[in-house]
Parts: structure tokens; C-alpha cells; sequence
């Protein structure tokens, strides 16, 4: 299993990075450092039927959704003709993340609203007999925003097992770290301190993710601290902010492309 989902990511990123170079659009790097987040939740978590996903997954770092995007299109559930269309006038593919795209469920973009979304359909879904977990992924700068600590301390007030949170932990924002802008660490103790069962884990190993999102909850929101690197794992995007907002050129995605094919198992 991590073998094949270690491929899905590279192909992720390299249907990501085609779609970016393609609209001169932006946030590569953002979806580079969640890629693997996205192969463990699209390629074995999320439980699905032929043609749909039957448990809500909300992106609440809404920039990153060329990584949705490409992910959906990985499993068969939006064709490569779609995608052409990207962050192009009048496509639903917007450059942040619409519920007009299908298998999308909640539109996202201004940061701190996607935790509050999956805290209501959590508490709606929870008495479900099968199928009833909510996934949301935040970034780690969007952890800045006040409505996200109020839905942190209701869900662990209210013991809300079906909800898991990820956070996509690769300590830049914007223009520069988030230390330098508002230092959050240290986050564990913050998350056990509202209730909520805190596991930290690599965001890169396939297995440990695998075994956080198989972690009990122990009867209360569960949320995974996943520590990444912005532009992973391509050698010039790696660690550096300028890849939040600028985009690869041709000869650039050359140089990306071979190096994800380096990685294949």
C-alpha cells in the first residue's frame, strides 16, 4: 500500500505542477507540502463508491486546490479534459477551491472557515451508522485565525470523534515563516489542552500517516500535526516562501517532472 500511494503522490504533484505552469497560477508549493496528506486521504482513507466519495472531506486551505484537483483526477473521478480549463475565466476550476466542482464539498479560500464547516457536518453525521467521519485539511498559518481555536474548543467541549483535523505543518505563510508572523508552537499541549486526542507525525512517510489516521480518537476530535516541506521534495522549491505565490516556467517543470520520476517506486 505505501508504495503505491507513494506513486499517487508524485502524480499528484505532477498533474498539480502541469495545471500551475499551464495558468501561470500560484500556491505550488503549499500543494507540493500536502501531496502526500492528499495520496493517504483520496488514495486509502476516504471511503468511496464507484462514482462518488461517501465521507466529506473539506480543503480549508483553499489555494492548494490544484492538489484536490489533481488528486480527483488520479482516481478516476475528473477527467484530464476538465483540467485543461484551470484557473482559466468562467472555469469552475477556480484557483481556490468550489463546491461547483463536483466531489468537492465546501468552497474555501478566505482562511479560518473550513474547520467551522466540518465542526457542523461533523455534529450532523455523528450518529450515522457507517460513514459518518468528516477530514479537514488546514494549513498551519491558517491556525492565525481566531474562528478555528472557537471550533477547537467546541469540538473538544462536545467529544466530536468523527472529525479529524490535519494540519499541514510547513511553517511558512505568504511572505515569510509563521514564526515570524504569529509563532504558534507549541501546538500539541495547545490541542490536548482543548480536548482533543494530538498526534504529530511526518507528513512526508506514507506509514506514519497511514497510522495517524488509523489512531484511535479515544472519544474526542483527533487531529493530525503533520510536519512538511513547502515545495516537496523538488530541489530549488524546497523550504524556500517564494513558491507560495510564483509559478514554475517551462524549463522548470522539466526539471520537476524528472525529479518526481526519480522518486517512483
Amino acid at each position: 500500500m505505501t508504495h503505491i500511494l507513494k506513486d499517487l503522490s508524485a502524480a499528484i504533484r505532477q498533474k498539480s505542477a502541469e495545471m500551475i505552469v499551464s495558468a501561470q497560477s500560484s500556491h505550488i508549493g503549499g500543494v507540493f507540502s500536502c501531496a502526500d496528506i492528499l495520496s493517504c486521504l483520496y488514495g486509502h482513507v476516504l471511503p468511496r463508491s464507484s462514482d462518488r466519495i461517501l465521507e466529506p472531506f473539506i480543503l480549508s486551505k483553499g489555494h492548494c486546490c490544484a492538489g484536490v484537483y489533481a488528486a480527483l483526477n488520479q482516481i478516476g473521478l475528473i477527467p484530464d479534459y476538465d483540467l485543461h480549463t484551470y484557473a482559466q475565466d468562467g472555469s469552475p476550476y477556480m484557483a481556490h477551491i468550489s463546491h461547483k466542482v463536483k466531489h468537492v464539498e465546501f468552497s474555501t479560500g478566505s482562511l479560518g472557515h473550513g474547520l467551522p464547516h466540518s465542526v457542523g457536518r461533523a455534529i450532523v453525521r455523528r450518529h450515522r451508522p457507517a460513514n459518518n467521519n468528516v477530514y479537514c485539511l488546514l494549513s498551519d498559518g491558517e491556525l492565525n485565525e481566531g474562528s478555528n481555536w472557537e471550533s477547537i474548543m467546541f469540538a473538544g467541549h462536545i467529544r466530536l470523534s468523527n472529525l479529524t483535523a490535519i494540519i499541514d505543518c510547513n511553517r511558512l505563510q505568504s511572505l515569510t515563516t509563521t514564526k515570524e508572523t504569529l509563532d504558534l508552537e507549541p501546538l500539541v499541549p495547545k490541542f490536548e489542552s482543548f480536548n482533543w486526542k494530538c498526534i504529530r507525525c511526518d507528513g512526508h512517510n506514507i506509514a506514519d500517516l497511514l497510522n495517524a489516521f488509523e489512531e484511535d480518537p479515544e472519544h474526542r476530535p483527533k487531529v493530525i500535526i503533520a510536519d512538511t516541506i513547502k515545495g516537496y521534495p523538488i530541489s530549488f522549491m524546497m523550504n524556500s516562501v517564494e513558491w507560495h505565490y510564483k509559478p514554475p516556467s517551462l524549463t522548470q517543470l522539466d526539471q520537476i517532472i524528472s525529479e518526481l520520476q526519480a522518486t517512483l517506486s
